[in-house]
């Protein structure tokens, strides 16, 4: 009787229409469409996007065990994970939210440290057009405005001052 019920689930569609066909039961489906996520090696000041971190399957996470705390990885290369999504406005598309995860691996020992309820919960928050990158350190901070600008001029223009002032305090 108990596997009859109805399971409330959680829906990720990654289409255009999320709701194409839908008639009303989990309606508050979420689309990945417009969210990236982006790492920044700290140490080599260097950003790129990487699709497999959408199901912690990206280059850095491939192969590691992760631990939920940071001293059981005490030799762990720190990386930041940016979840950076992207929306359009009046003046056009911009990057609408963007959150920053700190994680460290240490690929000799196959471990690694992140806090995966951080993780998703900053995913939801970009989602959600929230700017957390205060956390960051300066120098990734810039490494990340720089990336960004790069990637797109326009959108980097059609952002919002937060996010601006949050990368580029000098």
């Amino acid at each position: 009787m108990e596997e009859n019920k109805n399971k409330m689930g959680f829906n990720i569609i990654k289409k255009t229409d999320p709701m194409a066909g839908h008639k009303g039961f989990g309606k508050g489906a979420l689309s990945l469409d417009n969210v990236s996520p982006v790492f920044i090696d700290i140490e080599a000041g260097e950003a790129q996007i990487d699709i497999g971190a959408m199901h912690a399957r990206s280059a850095v996470e491939k192969g590691i065990k992760f631990l939920p705390k940071q001293e059981e990885v005490p030799n762990g290369k720190p990386y930041w994970l940016i979840w950076v999504t992207i929306d359009r406005n009046e003046e056009g598309p911009y990057y609408a939210g963007v959150t920053a995860c700190y994680m460290t691996v240490d690929r000799e020992i196959r471990r690694g440290y992140k806090s995966l309820p951080e993780h998703v919960n900053r995913m939801d928050k970009s989602l959600k057009r929230h700017i957390i990158v205060d956390v960051m350190d300066d120098p990734s901070k810039k490494v990340l405005a720089n990336f960004l600008r790069a990637h797109n001029e326009v959108l980097w223009e059609n952002s919002s001052e937060e996010l601006k002032k949050g990368l580029l305090a000098e």
